[in-house]
């Protein structure tokens, strides 16, 4: 980490920090919220490290008069949250329930009390079970059902929420969820998860023209980036690295930005209809980028039924989740994203950025964290060069607020600028808050350096 402090940010550049409603909220069957993919998928054996499950989480759901306290001490000017569409719809369709819209009415008007910009994300993986019963992102219909969700949720909330998310990283969802069958629902399709990309991102089209007749505020998408390190110099090679570009770098962003979609081998693209594109092209306000680390490919061996391989890349520190830390990813890929999409990139906002590490407190109750803060530090600095280089990013939100249920990793992965205590639900600030807690005050006009 470097001793020096860190460079000064642009006027209004908003500082905050990401959850998940499914991850922190708990109170799985209050006030009529019916059951998502990840509840049921958690009760299947096996599927998830530790054996537990979301249902009471970090008790998010009656302590968030707590957690936003939190939020105010660390000084942060935006709170990006996710609202639980089973909360809303407990079915995924029909009139909204407005007993799970009163806990987000609460928690918006408790954010905008403490200055907090209120950042709703509305998709963020947890799938009201009966549309998955019905076929899930797989069918159609499920984006017709989000945008009718999407319009519910901000006739409530439109007014307050300062910026909507529609969709969390359709990419993880359509590859750890129905690629791989590592996440809910836990469907093995490989390349015949095409059709679940495209839902979502039709959904997110059908959604945004929702929420532009509900509300003035901006709208945008967060998507998972990961920029390609080809290992090896073969062409086969470098041909596989332009795959996994194209699969998890621009399937998500060639569409949105007017582009259509990438050439990919194996896709069936009979599920796109005429007009479809110019849904998913609906102009956004905000592209969110979530980065966590690059990957390393290299051609994938005869009979592989991918054409690339994952491989680890050396050089680099590692998470407790094996990630390599590399800010120097982030920079690349924000330029990589100036220089692709020009003019028709809109402002960043960097959506989520974090690391797990077994955080654990000290003989003294405390708990100090300093390679989260090498972490934060190398990763703020990457992205005030990308502004430097003419890179519109306008804000930072750390991944995440407190240690959570890390989706099939249980509670074996603590992200958390707070730890967690699960039997007693004690928050313990770390000292990447502290530290953090600084670095936004010293941001702030009037503030010595």
């Amino acid at each position: 980490m470097s001793t020096a402090p860190l460079p000064e940010f642009p006027t209004g550049f908003r500082w905050g920090v990401s959850t998940s409603a499914h991850q922190i909220e708990g109170a799985t069957t209050a006030d009529g919220r019916g059951p998502s993919i990840w509840d049921t998928f958690a009760q299947s054996a096996g599927r998830i490290s530790d054996a537990s499950t979301g249902e009471v989480a970090c008790d998010h759901y009656h302590r968030h008069a707590e957690d936003v306290a939190l939020l105010a001490g660390l000084g942060v000017s935006g709170y990006r949250f996710s609202i639980a569409w089973p909360r809303v719809q407990p079915s995924g369709s029909g009139p909204a329930n407005a007993a799970g819209l009163d806990f987000y009415d609460r928690l918006v008007d408790e954010l905008l009390a403490a200055g907090i910009d209120p950042v709703a994300t509305l998709y963020h993986w947890d799938l009201p079970q009966p549309l998955e019963d019905a076929g899930g992102w797989l069918h159609r219909d499920t984006a017709g059902r989000f945008a009718e969700y999407a319009d519910l949720t901000a006739a409530r909330l439109g007014d307050r929420v300062r910026l909507w998310i529609t969709l969390n990283e359709p990419f993880i969802q359509m590859s750890l969820g129905y690629g791989m069958g590592v996440h809910a629902p836990g469907h093995l399709l490989l390349f015949d998860a095409f059709p679940v990309a495209h839902h979502q991102l039709l959904g997110h089209g059908l959604a945004v023209a929702a929420l532009r007749g509900r509300t003035a505020s901006p709208v945008a998408i967060a998507n998972n980036y990961s920029p390609v390190r080809v290992l090896g110099g073969r062409d086969a090679d470098l041909a596989a690295g332009a795959a996994y570009e194209a699969l998890h770098n621009r399937l998500f962003t060639d569409p949105l930005l007017g582009r259509g979609y990438p050439e990919l081998p194996g896709f069936d693209a009979s599920v796109i209809r005429p007009g479809d594109l110019d849904t998913i092209a609906a102009p956004i306000d905000v592209l969110g980028v979530n980065y966590y680390n690059p990957t390393g490919v290299r051609a994938a061996e005869e009979g592989s039924p991918l054409p690339f391989e994952l491989v680890p890349l050396d050089g680099y520190p590692r998470t407790a989740f094996d990630w390599p830390v590399a800010p120097d990813g982030l920079h690349d890929l924000l330029g990589w994203l100036h220089t692709r999409y020009g003019e028709a990139l809109p402002p960043i906002e960097i959506t989520e950025s974090g690391c797990a590490y077994d955080d654990a407190p000290g003989p003294d109750g405390q708990v100090s964290d300093p390679e989260r803060i090498a972490y934060l530090d190398g990763h703020l600095r990457a992205v005030r060069a990308a502004i430097d280089d003419g890179v519109d990013v306008r804000g930072y939100f750390v991944w995440s607020l407190l240690d959570n249920w890390e989706w099939a990793e249980g509670f074996t992965k603590r992200f958390g600028l707070v730890h967690v205590d699960y039997a007693s639900q004690t928050r313990t600030p770390k000292s990447s808050y502290t530290w953090l807690r600084d670095v936004i005050a010293a941001s702030r006009p009037g503030s010595t350096r």
